[in-house]
Formats: structure tokens, C-alpha cells, sequence
């Protein structure tokens, strides 16, 4: 036998509605969205409400419970006290058009507006290879059922309106992301769109669309994170900025200025310094391909050198390498002593 549940529905249209009270049978194992159609069934048999698959995995039956954006079909009700109301009301970023239906028209046109995905140059379908690795890297983003709970909590379009215009929201950054990601994508842009026409820097990182996402997708961690982070080495980093007025940008991607090299600190009269290139910190050395051995089969102990200053010593200028062997100071540990310290 079920029991009786205390349910608040929005209801209502365009021009307005109210939240009305009812009392509803509630079996165990039922999840929201089975008490939505009991009331249909039941007492308000012009309830709309917009669903399809009741599987979590069509994105259809999203709604606000209890204020917090969830699938009806996914939201247990034994999640809630027996004794708590239940407050369902539709998606509130996005217009209503009846009861707990909204009109989420806005994802679409975002979606059309998102160039798509650029096949490489003389590779016909059916011949694009990938590693692995880069197969996973985008299969998260793959997930997305769109059910838009993101960004319907996403607060740079759930409370300013006036920012649609301009912003695209998280479900759209994780496909720019996942396409710039794509190592067969042909486009070389998509950090510049999204920063300049989806509205990427409008995002300040409050990670409530991953808290949201039913598929549990990282959004801010591995797709809007990592795209800010490149679109401020491409416009922003000093190196960067500085070697797209010295080369072309073909020469540029072919050959970037290292980091070592040059700054972009201002004198005092205003002209750009060039570092010191006479030492080499934070550069890495030559890296051998394989080990020297000796005929006998072991290592052999050589000194390396380089063919450019290094940085001083830390051992003083004075110093000479190799160190003798009285010089060294390593030891190996101690026998431990018979009281086991």
C-alpha cells in the first residue's frame, strides 16, 4: 500500500500561475516523475508535462524540485522525509509555455551558431585514424543527454536575462572544447570563438553546472577550465603577444618564442627589455636517447656539458667539476645499530 504525499505543482501559463497543493499516492521505488503522471491520471488530467524516455538518458523531464534542478525520472522519492513537501516548478532560466514546460529554443540557436565539426583536408571518411588517448579525452563530453540543467543553473543567463544574447553556457563550452580538443578537427579557432562569441569570459568558474549534470560530466574542470586557460596563453601571456608582432602567425605556430628568451616588462621609457639569455633557468637540458656503456656492459660515468652559459654554480664560481672524491660528501646510510634505532 502507498502512502499519502504532499505535493506543490506549479501551474500556470506565459502569463502567469501559482503553485498548487496536492494530495498524492506514493508507492516505493517510484521516482518524481511517476507521482507527475499519478496526477494526471488522477486529478489534473491537464497537467503538462514534457517527457520521453523515463531512462535519464533523453534529457526531456527537467524541472526544479524542491529548487534544485533534477530529472523527474531520476529523482527518487525516497530521497525526500515522508513527512516533507515535494515542490516541483518548471526550469526557471527558460520562458514557460505550460505548467512545468518550458521553451528551451535558446539551446538550439546556440547550438546552430557553434561551427561544426571541420573534417581534415584529403582525408576521405572512414580513413580518420585517432590514438586512444584523444578518443577518451572527448567521450566525456560525448555523455551530454542536453538536458540543460546547466544551464538552466547557470546564474550568467538564470538571473540577466540580457546575457543570452552573448553567452552560450556550459553545455555548448564542453562541445567547443571537445571539437578544439579533436585532433582531426581542421579548425584552429575555436579558442577565439568561444571567448569572442560565446561568451566564454562571462563564466567566473562556480562549477554549479558540474554540480547539476546527470551524467556527472566535469564541465568546469575539463572543458571550461582548460579553454579559459588557452585562450589566455593565446591573447593574454606576454611571450605570446609579444611574438605575434614580431612573426607571422604560420611562423609562430611553427616555431614559438621560448619562454626563456624574452619578456615583456616595460622599462622605464616604455620599451620592451629582452631577458638575460645568458643563463638558463626553467630550461630544460639535452635529454640523451639512450645510455653510453662500456665494454663491459655498465654505465659509463662522463661529464656532461653544454653548449651555451648555464646558470652558476651553487657550489661558488671558484668550483671545479668533477669533484674529487674526498670532496664528496655522500654516504651510505648506517648500519642499524643493535637497540633497532
Amino acid at each position: 500500500m502507498g502512502t499519502k504525499r504532499h505535493f506543490r505543482v506549479w501551474r500556470g501559463d506565459d502569463t502567469g500561475g501559482s503553485l498548487e497543493d496536492f494530495q498524492v499516492e506514493v508507492n516505493e521505488g517510484e521516482v518524481v516523475l511517476d507521482v507527475i503522471h499519478r496526477l494526471q491520471a488522477t486529478q489534473t488530467p491537464d497537467l503538462a508535462v514534457r517527457w520521453n524516455c523515463k531512462a535519464g538518458k533523453c534529457g526531456s523531464c527537467s524541472m526544479e524540485i524542491n529548487g534544485k534542478p533534477r530529472l523527474g525520472c531520476m529523482t527518487r522519492m525516497s530521497t525526500f522525509e515522508e513527512a516533507e513537501t515535494v515542490t516541483v516548478t518548471p526550469l526557471r532560466t527558460f520562458p514557460v509555455i505550460r505548467d512545468l514546460v518550458t521553451n528551451v529554443n535558446f539551446n538550439y540557436q546556440k547550438a546552430r551558431e557553434l561551427p561544426a565539426f571541420a573534417p581534415p583536408a584529403g582525408v576521405a571518411p572512414g580513413e580518420y585514424r585517432m590514438q586512444q588517448v584523444d578518443v577518451e579525452r572527448s567521450q566525456e563530453f560525448r555523455k551530454c543527454i542536453e538536458c540543460f540543467l546547466c544551464q538552466n543553473v547557470c546564474h550568467v543567463i538564470r538571473d540577466h536575462d540580457e546575457n543570452k544574447a552573448a553567452f552560450s553556457g556550459p553545455r555548448f563550452f564542453i562541445r567547443a572544447a571537445e571539437l578544439d580538443m579533436h585532433p582531426l578537427d581542421a579548425r584552429d579557432d575555436r579558442k577565439e570563438l568561444a571567448q569572442a562569441e560565446q561568451g566564454l569570459g562571462y563564466c567566473n568558474i562556480t562549477k554549479c553546472c558540474t554540480e547539476v549534470c546527470p551524467e556527472h560530466i566535469k564541465i568546469t574542470d575539463n572543458a571550461i577550465i582548460p579553454m579559459k586557460e588557452r585562450v589566455v596563453d593565446r591573447r593574454y601571456d606576454p611571450v605570446t603577444w609579444l611574438g605575434r608582432k614580431i612573426f607571422r602567425r604560420d611562423q609562430l605556430d611553427e616555431q614559438p618564442v621560448p619562454a626563456h628568451a624574452v619578456t615583456s616588462a616595460k622599462t622605464a621609457s616604455g620599451d620592451l627589455a629582452v631577458a638575460d639569455t645568458g643563463s638558463n633557468w626553467h630550461q630544460e637540458g639535452p635529454v640523451p636517447l639512450e645510455p653510453p656503456l662500456g665494454a663491459d656492459g655498465k654505465l659509463v660515468v662522463a661529464e656532461l656539458t653544454l653548449d651555451r652559459a648555464a646558470a652558476g654554480s651553487p657550489f661558488g664560481d671558484d668550483q671545479v667539476f668533477p669533484l674529487p672524491p674526498e670532496q664528496l660528501r655522500y654516504q651510505h646510510p648506517s648500519a642499524p645499530s643493535g637497540d633497532g634505532h
